[in-house]
């Protein structure tokens, strides 16, 4: 199990490299992570829903992501609740004080049971497991009912090693800190340490490592350097694109909402050479007020705007009003450019967005952004998918491939262009076949504005197939446009990062620590 002292020290990336590793070695390798909090998430093989750092690891270990690989998903909705995902299918909107609950009533307690489960059947399916942390085993108001990092350990007698990013500084007190904090058989559990992200000469840190292994007892198990330009799927942050020359030729703005999700669908865009590419938040624009003192972030000029998906959508559609972006949208659309909503971007550019159950926060209607005719009513049944298909535009067409995460149901109010013809694919037959036998008269998965300028759909991943990708970025300007294949690109640095692994870390020593668990 790869434990971190802090949120990003690398676990997951670790993790994802050790896979890649033991599996080119003749292993048969899954990942695992008990507990996840993610608003990035991916559609697994047998119908449901993971964090996207599990799926990257399958792939890694050349697998279909599984429910089994992250039984437990959290998915905040506001600061305080989440929705909470059982073996991939989600269950409740829950408050965090009801899930890490101290008692036998907090729901924490139950879903270790889940837990178990998937993990006593990747133990039986697969030769080594690579288990991933949550955040730091420190957190010490958490402790009890832990389910996410040592509470797990300790229930399945599973070996530790702690990583930790000396880019953030304070590295060995980050590593003596968290193991002083640990209980004796925890702390007899941590069989070494591992030191991520550092730059330099690492003769230089040899007398820390020296002093950190006397003190601890403990090894150091190897010094990562840091990896410039690594390009793997990003769980929670923004990562901004790489710097590109002045010969790009395409302008495109990705809008950053508090509960935006599954930003991963615009890493071919922001990888690609040709693209200027910028993720807008409050932080990254300049801010004024107007005569009635409401704030309002201007946007850059662009060729395409993007609305991202959301896991709470009426309030982000809310924030995208008091930021005025949607006047900027209109002004937007007024010089000529395209905007592209998906999920609940997509929901955002209708009429109407109805949660009569509270779904995703309180009850209540929300006023869409009137640019396509749909409306949307959010439903307790979430449509988890995955889909493949035709995208027709400019009177060509491109095979696509992706998937589908959503609560909402939308349907059109008039007849119109829909681009996207899609199929689902053969092992979700069972769920597709009911959710059309539930499909209402012009129910579609996306849908073009009759001025060619806006687009919606649910489909996440529209990207990553290049064709499509292409045929998109002509449709918002781009005439000879070239596509970035992003599968190859995460197997090209897949690779890269387990030859990096295999050059820095004591790999004998790692087997060894597996050997002697099993």
């Amino acid at each position: 199990m790869v434990q971190g002292t802090t949120s990003d020290a690398g676990k997951s990336t670790l993790v994802a490299g050790l896979c890649r590793l033991f599996v080119r070695a003749g292993h048969k390798v899954a990942p695992f992570k008990p507990q996840n909090m993610a608003l990035n998430s991916a559609v697994t093989i047998d119908g449901g829903e993971i964090g996207r750092a599990q799926a990257l690891q399958a792939v890694a270990c050349n697998l279909e992501p599984q429910i089994d690989f992250n039984p437990i998903l959290l998915k905040p909705s506001s600061d305080t609740g989440s929705q909470v995902i059982v073996h991939g299918k989600a269950l409740m909107k829950m408050e965090a004080e009801d899930y890490f609950g101290k008692n036998a009533e907090g729901y924490r307690v139950k879903a270790m049971a889940a837990v178990k489960q998937s993990y006593q059947r990747l133990c039986h399916d697969y030769e080594v497991l690579f288990v991933e942390g949550a955040g730091s085993p420190a957190e010490i108001n958490l402790r009890e009912g832990d389910i996410a990092n040592m509470g797990f350990a300790e229930e399945v007698d599973c070996p530790v090693i702690i990583i930790a990013d000396i880019d953030k500084g304070g590295v060995f007190a980050h590593l003596v800190g968290t193991l002083a904090l640990l209980s004796e058989s925890e702390q007899a559990r941590v069989k070494g340490f591992v030191i991520n992200r550092f730059r330099g000469d690492v003769s230089l840190l040899q007398p820390g490592l020296d002093w950190l292994e006397e003190y601890t007892k403990k090894p150091v198990l190897g010094v990562l350097p840091y990896l410039h330009d690594l390009h793997l799927d990003a769980e929670d942050a923004l990562i901004a694109a790489p710097e590109k020359n002045a010969q790009t030729k395409l302008k495109v703005l990705v809008l950053v909402l508090p509960r935006i999700s599954n930003h991963t669908d615009f890493d071919p865009l922001r990888l690609n050479p040709q693209i200027d590419f910028n993720y807008v938040s409050l932080q990254t624009q300049a801010q004024s007020q107007d005569a009635s003192n409401t704030t309002h972030v201007s946007l850059p000029p662009a060729d395409l705007i993007i609305i991202p998906g959301s896991k709470n959508v009426r309030a982000d559609l809310d924030f995208i009003r008091q930021q005025g972006w949607d006047s900027e949208i209109e002004k937007h659309l007024r010089y000529g450019g395209k905007v592209l909503g998906i999920c609940g971007g997509y929901q955002m550019l209708g009429h109407v967005i109805d949660d009569p159950q509270g779904i995703e926060d309180s009850a209540g209607s929300t006023e869409g952004l009137g640019l396509l005719p749909v409306v949307t009513e959010l439903t307790s049944n979430k449509v988890l998918l995955q889909v493949e298909g035709v995208l027709s535009l400019l009177g060509k067409q491109a095979e696509v491939k992706g998937y589908e995460i959503h609560c909402g149901r939308s349907n059109l109010l008039m007849k119109a262009d829909q681009p996207l013809t899609l199929t689902r694919r053969e092992k979700d037959a069972e769920q597709s076949e009911a959710s059309l036998a539930s499909a209402k008269r012009w129910q579609s998965e996306g849908i073009l504005s009759a001025d060619n300028q806006v687009l919606g759909t649910y489909m996440h991943g529209l990207f990553d197939s290049p064709q499509a990708c292409q045929l998109l970025l002509q449709w918002a300007g781009m005439e000879d446009a070239n596509s970035i294949d992003v599968e190859q690109v995460r197997e090209q640095q897949l690779n890269r990062l387990a030859d990096v692994l295999e050059q820095h870390l004591d790999i004998d020593a790692l087997t060894d620590i597996w050997k002697k668990s099993i």
